[in-house]
């Protein structure tokens, strides 16, 4: 197909552009052949015409189709040209933040300026072991590469990084070396490749400086090549120099600093140990503040002076030697302040006494007349006399600034000498891996002779850089067996020529060099003449007579010749370089000492800038040839240096890193295209591209291209045979075969033509999308239609039902209105009717109403009359009765009183008897005396009152008489008043007065009416406020009664939830105390295998084994509770013996370690214990906080009752003295009705304060009773609490007394002056070890107990609350019941529940004395069983003689029983030990075992032989035994740790013996679970407590060692099962492939899928299950099989941009269901495993959910809790649409993900951690398996073990 068929419209094109370099456009229509315009839309929607060369007639750069665009390798793309190129570094650059893009063979990386997350530890391990095409593009995956092929091939390797100042050269370099330092470590403990990192900071100080470019600019060239053992360790490395920029020490332009050494000297003055050098700021010294920007911004020098001394430190350069150093730099400083005074127009002068020629002189020991006579003067040779001759001012300044460049050279040269004396190995070098940083190319407006050997340097490079491209292209060519044709390719070979050949510009200056009288102005016209016409690449500018031009390989640059001589001869006044050797300053000698010239590491001698020794021999033929060696030009020795470097580059195999300056104003990812171009164009990865599509630059493999080009074919087109499938597509679909050709594993296509096979397959698609959306849309529009016609018959029948129903409801209206019309009038009658009606009715009743009136208005005159008449007569009779009555009562009065006086007489006769005084005065005769006398006296006053009784009864009687005679005469009078008429107005003003008296009796009654009114209202409200009063104080009651069951109800969940959060966080504690004791095993591991390799490498070197005592290994006996090795071991390892050099080392190491373990252990124990005291503290609180509180809610309550009943005495007083206050007035009397109502109110109120007291006294016994039951159950939780107590008391006293014996018995094994040798004999490491091991166990057993003791507390806190709060609720029901009886019944209610409590307690007791009788019975007839079982055992044991021999039969019935009566044991004899050990465990096979026989049998037969060794009480027997086994464990682990089954065989049988021991110990803890003939077999002797520590350590070292085994298996599956393999077929797109994924270094080894991962895991798990592994192990181990799978899986999702697509994500999600799935099947979907696997499957989902508005961003945020932010930005920034019809995440969507999850606290750490282990737990699993019942197969060859 034709190029031109391409430009059709839509078709997008690159054109060139003044500001963008290159725009996009789009066709408007198609181009036809012959055109000479193009029609193009802007992407601004600018229309414009491009106007094609009529001579070339060139079409514009087709643009590259979306989906290629971000390819991590320009050569996928398809159209490979400068602004495909251009175009895919910047999106790669600014939109996904990628600085990393092959390009080909060559690494291009962009600096951006800002500090990145890609370089950290876990980046390194990432791409440790991975091809580089598998991974995104990076440095690290570079490093790999060139340390992968050093390894496969054998072949030395450089790493060549160049690019222009500020683009990052020496960064990449250093990250290179960090990858090769992590990644290959050292071979011995040296630490070379921390040394060769500490090179750096020495470097970038000595020879890196601030540019307007970049502010960490190398300013001169280095190789360092890193040396390589044959294990590719590092051991070493060396560094070669080129071309420090000494112009740099004198002259600084603007806006640039001088080397960084000066400004960090002078940013540390202040310190003490540089007061000696006086050194000020910068801006105080010439050669410091030319610049005048002395600070860079983030860079603080005194921190970074300090970096570089610790880095001389660190590669041995003493502190003497550094202020040596330092001296030297300040002297240089001091002299450019020297200032040189004009003598005369030819000579010039230092004053006398200058004082920075003084403080130099100083520093560097020399004399001041000297220096400044040399430095005004110079001496002059001819052949016969010598002449000393003044200079001028601008000679002797230039002389002075010589000089300390001069000082400056020697002083780089000997730090590098240093440098590479402290990374020199004595051990031999197999190969190296060099990298070079290197400047690249420069063009300036001023260039010099700097700038010309930077750019020869560079196009000798790009020369070897082309030669080794096509090199890789002709093999690639050849390798496919494709007819390989010339490819014409830019050879800059003239370009070199000119400058390095014959007569060429080197050799000119160097002949000008050597003229008398040679100028620049002399040279630059003999170049003119030599080169102006006959070669095309030199020119001579038009405007200049002292410059000339070089057409570089990557463009036009001037030079100006100025200076070109000078620079070239670097010379120096040798009088001062007299002066300085002269000098007393040792250093500064040794610097200007000549020395032999050292070798470089391929025997060639070095440059000039590297490890450079001129010696000097006092004879004149050395110092002539030393002189000669001198005069060679800068240029000769950087020609030599270079060609040098060119054969060290030719002998290695380069790796190329491109490194871009995106702008000049070191702006964060801002890409100038401007730029770009120009370092692209420099750099040669234009001319990469251009070599690259010049032949067949897209290649195919036949299985990618059938995969992505399938939609083009038809099905016959599809054989068996892809390859002839893929022949048969592309003669169909490509017409012109000169656009492919055929290889034997790749298809290889001309430039484009992948562009129009990638618009055929998105015609095709596009055809297919269009055909389905046909279908789709008829489909659709039929839906629609049908969906139409439905509703229109739908819609028709609702009208017409609407319509019948309308006219339904006109006829009902019509009918309606006519009924409506018949009411209405019906009702207009019936209401004209009743109105006159009405009317009637209302004129006859008021007719009717007034003649009612008349008459009774005159029954009520008639009516009135009669009661007045009534009321008369009715008082006249009262009036008469009255005056009857009176009458009447005093004639009665009278008639008593004479009666009584005769009463009282004949009472007064019978008091003078004696005997009725006797009768009451019985038992007083001492007062009969006294009565006598006042009987006689009472006698006397008898008589007389007798005889006034006389007088008074005759004066009685007469007065009688007189009254007769009165009333006589009153009645007559009486009788005359009835009969006289005219007394009647008297007696009428009688009755007036009296109705006087009436009404003021009834004023009178109304007042104290009134009043009684009154009193009785205060009373009434003053008792609703009293009962007010009462209601809120009960209200008050019940709030504070509710408040107090709140706040208990508080206290409770309080307390149960901080011991929830304590218990949370002591199990948190745990975890993390065990994961440290686990990693400490594993270090001692590490250190234990390292220890037994350096011991086998020693062995097998010393041929013959040295006699001597031979030491037992610390190391090895750390585990075991001996500090010897057992027998075994010792006969196994005795070959091995021999004195070890680097034992003492080891072991003096190991002790420190062990001892600062100790330490903290110590401390973490002190610690525990103080938080065990705390927590103890605190549960008494609480404890009696609880309590407490039920004792204040009681007191409250009868506060409460005790204030109301003060409150209503209080309001009874008050009553009472309102009371008498009233009674004193007067204004009641006592039967008065306010008086009553009043009484009535005292008596309420004394009731209510009876029934109150009734209450506080029942509240008061109710309150004695819960004291008594508290105290009685007090009492026995104290009985039964402090015996757990006292025992963890006791613990915690014997761990005291551990350690402190501990800590004792080592001060007095510690010598002042240890041998270490001997120490470790005498067992102290053991004892430090042991020590250790006690203290772990002592912590993790109280640890375990106050658990234990604090669940039991909470429990016994739990029943007690539910208990009180029962009693509670049960007594304040009852109290209720009680207020509601009358008094009478409370009293008698208390009584019956105080009798119901005793009965109770008494029936508890009685039940507790039962259960004790039935205890005490119990163990009687135990005893009598036991006791009979003695009798019958003794009667046996009399039944046998002790004379009776074997031979004498047995009795035949005990013959059968004592043979099955077996107890579970195995007997051994002690020579037996080690056949046992070594069938049982060394010589045997898991597989055989597993399949044939019990699991755990192992386990089961040591243990047996265990038993029989305690049973027989041999404790050297049991010792060596368990010594035995752990040692043997260890070997066979050690020679077969690789082996997935052997590992899994003997976890579970180590398992499986600590299970045993702990089963069989005897602690009720682990007898709880055993039968009774189980505990019977419990171990009698011996505690081996110690030995299940030392066995649970060696399990959780076979635990991590299975983990890494299982790892090792796993980790090549994982990410081809997981990511790279279609489970689902068809889903994933194969995009077009680049130059690294086809060119990897390691072959495919064969396809892992998702059913490998799952069977292997069904490997894992079945092998588990036979071995008998314990469940909760096994599901431990799945968890961490998943996280290794998530966390890798993850990894590299996160660094593969390939990997990051919707049908990926799809896969990952299919994927993680089918491991869920397994989970399900094998029952393990509650072991955590499914969470580990969290992280992957969010980022699956990320990967296919919407990603555009910001309810997505919401989403994700919500949904990606598992993933870090910087993991959540990593994978929208490599999300890379597969199809074109997916859309790339924006830019913006991005930043709003970055806002919205700014404030998650989380790690930066962009990676997972694939080394995790979890710390692993072995519960107790006890076996149901009898001891007795196991027999043993003869397979096992143990028939020397005896059965007991």
């Amino acid at each position: 197909m034709a190029a031109s068929e391409l430009y059709t419209k839509y078709s997008r094109v690159w054109i060139p552009d003044v500001e963008e370099v290159w725009k996009s456009a789009e066709l408007n229509k198609d181009y036809k052949q012959g055109d000479g315009v193009l029609n193009l839309q802007l992407e601004d929607g600018t229309e414009l015409e491009y106007k094609l060369d009529p001579k070339t007639n060139n079409l514009p750069h087709l643009r590259n189709p979306d989906i290629l665009v971000g390819e991590n390798d320009l050569t996928a793309l398809s159209y490979l040209h400068e602004p495909a190129v251009l175009h895919n570094l910047k999106v790669r650059f600014m939109d996904s933040k990628l600085i990393y893009t092959y390009c080909g063979i060559v690494l291009v990386a962009i600096n951006p300026y800002e500090t990145l997350p890609i370089y950290g530890t876990d980046i390194i391990n990432a791409y440790s072991g991975q091809n580089m095409g598998d991974m995104d593009p990076h440095i690290f995956a570079v490093a790999e590469e060139a340390y992968k092929q050093m390894a496969r091939d054998e072949r030395n390797q450089s790493i060549i990084v160049s690019g222009e100042s500020g683009a990052g050269k020496t960064v990449s370099a250093k990250y290179a070396m960090r990858y090769f330092a992590t990644v290959s470590g050292s071979a011995s403990e040296a630490n070379v490749e921390v040394k060769v990192l500490a090179s750096n900071p020495i470097m970038e100080s000595i020879g890196n400086a601030k540019t307007t470019r970049n502010d960490n600019s190398s300013r001169f060239g280095k190789y360092i090549g890193i040396g390589f053992d044959r294990r590719y360790h590092i051991i070493g490395a060396n560094m070669r120099t080129y071309l420090l920029e000494k112009s740099r020490v004198v002259f600084q332009a603007d806006e640039e600093r001088n080397y960084h050494i000066y400004y960090q000297l002078c940013a540390s003055a202040h310190l003490p140990e540089f007061k000696a050098l006086k050194l000020r700021t910068a801006n105080d010294f010439h050669y410091t503040k030319q610049g005048r920007n002395p600070v860079i911004d983030g860079v603080d020098d005194a921190k970074e002076m300090s970096t570089t001394r610790n880095a001389f430190t660190l590669l041995g350069v003493n502190e003497s030697y550094q202020m040596g150093l330092f001296q030297i730099l300040a002297s240089i400083l001091h002299l450019g302040n020297v200032e040189v005074k004009d003598k005369d127009s030819d000579s010039s002068i230092i004053l006398p006494n200058n004082a920075h020629l003084s403080v130099f002189c100083e520093l560097m020991g020399v004399t001041y007349q000297d220096m400044s006579h040399w430095l005004c003067h110079k001496k002059l040779k001819t052949a016969t006399e010598t002449y000393i001759k003044p200079i001028p001012k601008l000679q002797a300044i230039n002389a002075r600034d010589a000089l300390a460049k001069h000082i400056y050279a020697k002083l780089f040269n000997w730090i590098v000498d240093h440098v590479n004396r402290a990374l020199h190995s004595t051990v031999k070098q197999h190969s190296f891996i060099g990298v070079l940083d290197i400047y690249g190319f420069e063009t300036f407006e001023i260039n010099s002779f700097e700038q010309f050997c930077i750019n020869y340097a560079n196009e000798k490079l790009q020369q070897q850089f082309n030669m080794h491209v096509f090199k890789l292209e002709q093999e690639e060519y050849m390798r496919e067996q494709i007819p390989w044709t010339l490819i014409d390719f830019y050879d800059n070979q003239p370009c070199i020529n000119l400058i390095e050949a014959k007569m060429g510009i080197l050799d000119l200056l160097d002949e000008e060099c050597k003229m008398p009288k040679g100028s620049d102005d002399s040279w630059a016209q003999k170049l003119y003449n030599t080169h102006l016409k006959t070669c095309a690449l030199f020119e001579k500018p038009r405007m200049s007579n002292k410059a000339f031009i070089i057409q570089h390989f990557a463009d036009k640059v001037e030079y100006q010749c100025e200076g070109f001589l000078e620079k070239n001869k670097d010379t120096v006044n040798e009088e001062q370089i007299n002066v300085l050797k002269a000098s007393k300053f040792d250093l500064l000698v040794e610097l200007f000492h000549d020395e032999e010239k050292a070798t470089s590491p391929t025997g060639a001698p070095p440059a000039p800038g590297g490890r450079t020794r001129l010696s000097v021999k006092p004879d004149k033929i050395k110092a002539g040839h030393a002189s000669k060696e001198h005069k060679k030009t800068v240029g000769l020795q950087f020609r030599n240096s270079l060609q040098l470097l060119m054969e060290t580059l030719n002998a290695t195999t380069p790796h190329y890193v491109r490194c871009i300056k995106p702008n000049d104003h070191k702006f964060a990812f801002t890409f100038d295209p401007k730029r770009a171009v120009q370092q692209l164009r420099a750099c040669g990865v234009l001319e990469t591209i251009r070599i690259s599509a010049a032949g067949f630059p897209s290649r195919w493999t036949y299985q990618e291209f059938f995969s992505r080009y399938r939609v083009l074919m038809i099905q016959k087109d599809v054989l068996t045979d892809k390859k002839m499938t893929c022949k048969n597509v592309l003669e169909k679909l490509v017409q012109d075969p000169d656009k492919y050709q055929f290889g034997k594993t790749k298809i290889f296509f001309r430039a484009g033509q992948v562009a129009y096979l990638e618009k055929l397959r998105a015609d095709k698609l596009r055809a297919a999308c269009i055909r389905i959306q046909k279908t789709i849309r008829c489909w659709l529009a039929r839906k629609k239609y049908l969906r139409m016609k439905h509703a229109a018959t739908t819609i028709q029948r609702y009208v017409r039902g609407y319509q019948a129903r309308c006219l339904a409801n006109f006829l009902r209206r019509t009918r309606a209105a006519v009924v409506i019309q018949k009411y209405q009038r019906m009702f207009v009658q019936k209401t004209c009717y009743r109105n006159k009606q009405a009317a009637a009715l209302a004129m006859q009743c008021i007719l009717r109403a007034y003649m009612a009136r008349q008459l009774y208005k005159g029954l009520l005159r008639e009516h009135k009359a009669i009661l007045i008449q009534k009321m008369v007569r009715g008082w006249l009779a009262r009036q008469w009765y009255k005056r009857s009555l009176k009458a009447i009562v005093y004639l009665q009065c009278c008639t008593r009183r004479m009666r009584a006086k005769r009463e009282l007489k004949k009472l007064k006769i019978e008091a003078r008897s004696v005997e009725h005084f006797k009768k009451l005065n019985i038992g007083m005769e001492n007062k009969i005396m006294q009565l006598q006398r006042r009987v006689d006296e009472q006698n006397k006053d008898n008589r007389a009152l007798n005889e006034r009784l006389n007088g008074l009864e005759i004066s009685h009687a007469t007065e009688s008489e007189r009254l007769r005679t009165e009333l006589k005469r009153l009645r007559g009078a009486e009788e005359d008043a009835k009969n006289n008429a005219n007394k009647v107005t008297t007696l009428l003003e009688e009755v007036e007065r009296l109705r006087k008296d009436l009404k003021n009796t009834q004023k009178e009654k109304k007042v104290i009416e009134d009043w009684a009114q009154k009193y009785q209202d205060e009373m009434e409200q003053m008792i609703s406020e009293l009962k007010e009063q009462n209601h809120l104080l009960k209200s008050e009651k019940d709030d504070l009664n509710r408040l107090i069951q709140e706040q208990s109800k508080q206290f409770t969940e309080q307390m149960q939830r901080a011991l929830k959060e304590e218990t949370q966080q002591l199990e948190s504690d745990l975890n993390e105390e065990r994961s440290r004791y686990q990693n400490l095993l594993t270090e001692h591991l590490r250190l234990e295998e390292k220890y037994d390799d350096l011991k086998e490498e020693i062995t097998l070197a010393a041929n013959v084994p040295k006699p001597g005592h031979r030491r037992n290994d610390s190391t090895h006996s750390s585990n075991e509770s001996e500090c010897t090795y057992s027998e075994f071991a010792e006969s196994e390892e005795g070959s091995r013996g021999g004195e070890d050099v680097s034992k003492g080392i080891l072991d003096m190491s190991l002790f420190l370690k062990l001892q600062k373990r100790v330490s903290e252990l110590e401390q973490e124990k002190q610690s525990l214990q103080n938080e065990l005291d705390r927590r103890e503290e605190q549960f008494q609180r609480a404890r009696a906080r609880a309590r407490g509180a039920e004792l204040e809610y009681e007191s409250l309550k009868r506060q409460e009752l005790e204030s109301e009943n003060k409150k209503l005495k209080h309001n009874l007083n008050q009553m009472r003295q309102s009371l008498r206050g009233s009674g004193e007035a007067g204004s009641a009397a006592p039967g008065s009705p306010a008086y009553t109502v009043l009484l009535d109110q005292l008596n309420a109120s004394n009731e209510e304060l009876e029934v109150r007291k009734e209450e506080v006294l029942i509240l008061r016994s109710q309150l004695v009773s819960q004291k008594e039951a508290m105290q009685h159950k007090d009492e026995k939780e104290t009985m039964t609490e402090p015996l757990p107590y006292i025992e963890d008391v006791q613990k915690l006293t014997d761990a005291k007394e551990i350690s402190q014996a501990y800590m004792s018995l080592k001060e007095t094994n510690r010598s002042p002056f240890p041998d270490y040798h001997k120490l470790n004999e005498d067992g102290e490491l053991w004892l430090v070890y042991e020590g250790l091991k006690e203290t772990n166990r002592l912590l993790e057993s109280q640890l375990q107990t106050q658990r234990r003791s604090h669940e039991n507390e909470v429990e016994v806190l739990r029943g007690d609350l539910q208990s009180v709060k029962e009693e509670n609720n049960r007594q304040q029901q009852l109290l209720a019941q009680n207020l509601q009886l009358p008094p009478e019944a409370r009293i008698e209610a208390s009584l019956q529940h105080e009798i119901t409590r005793l009965t109770n307690e008494n029936l508890d007791l009685m039940e507790q004395l039962e259960k004790q009788d039935k205890t005490v019975r119990k163990l009687k007839k135990q005893l009598k069983v036991f006791a009979k079982k003695i009798n019958d055992l003794e009667g046996g044991q009399m039944d046998v003689s002790p004379g009776q021999t074997a031979d004498e039969p047995v009795h035949p019935v005990n013959i059968p029983r004592r043979e099955k009566d077996f107890q579970g044991m195995l007997e051994y004899k002690k020579e037996d030990e080690l056949k046992l050990v070594k069938n049982i465990i060394l010589e045997l096979k898991p597989r055989g075992v597993a399949v044939n026989l019990i699991p755990g049998l192992p386990a089961y037969i040591l243990f047996m032989c265990l038993r029989h060794s305690d049973y027989v009480n041999d404790d050297q027997k049991v010792r060596s035994l368990l010594t035995s086994i752990i040692n043997s464990i260890k070997k066979i682990l050690k020679k077969r740790g690789d082996d997935f089954e052997t590992v899994s065989f003997w976890l579970s049988n180590t398992c499986r013996f600590l299970h045993c021991l702990k089963q069989y110990s005897g602690d009720e803890q682990f007898m709880k679970h055993n039968t009774p003939k189980q505990n019977e077999h419990c171990l009698s002797n011996f505690d081996l407590a110690e030995y299940r520590q030392v066995l649970s350590d060696l399990a959780i070292q076979i635990y991590q060692q299975l983990i890494k085994c299982m790892e090792n298996i796993l980790q090549p599956m994982i990410v081809s099962g997981m990511l790279e393999h279609e489970t689902i077929q068809g889903v994933s797109g194969v995009k077009p492939t680049g130059l690294r994924k086809r060119t990897s270094s390691i072959a495919d080894e064969g396809t892992y899928t998702l059913d490998s991962i799952v069977r292997q895991l069904n490997t894992f798990h079945s092998i588990m299950c036979h071995h008998g592994t314990d469940p909760e192990l096994i599901k431990q181990v799945v968890k961490q099989q998943f996280y290794i799978i998530g966390a890798v899986t993850l990894n590299n999702l996160l660094l593969r941009k390939d990997m990051c697509s919707w049908s990926k994500g799809m896969q990952i999600r299919y994927n993680v269901s089918q491991l869920e799935e397994w989970l399900r099947d094998k029952n393990l979907m509650t072991c955590g495993a499914k969470e580990t696997l969290e992280p992957l499957i969010q980022a699956a989902q990320l990967l296919q959910v919407k990603k555009k508005t910001d309810e997505d961003a919401e989403a994700i945020c919500s949904m990606c809790n598992a993933l870090s932010t910087a993991q959540i930005v990593k994978v929208l920034n490599l999300y890379t649409p597969v199809n074109a019809f997916e859309e790339r995440v924006s830019v913006l969507f991005i930043r709003t993900i970055q806002t919205r999850l700014r404030d998650r606290k989380e790690s930066p750490q962009l990676l997972m951690d694939t080394k995790i282990i979890y710390p692993v737990t072995f519960p107790f699993n006890p076996s149901s398996l009898a001891l007795e019942t196991i027999q043993i197969p003869s397979s096992l060859n143990i028939g020397f073990l005896t059965r007991v």
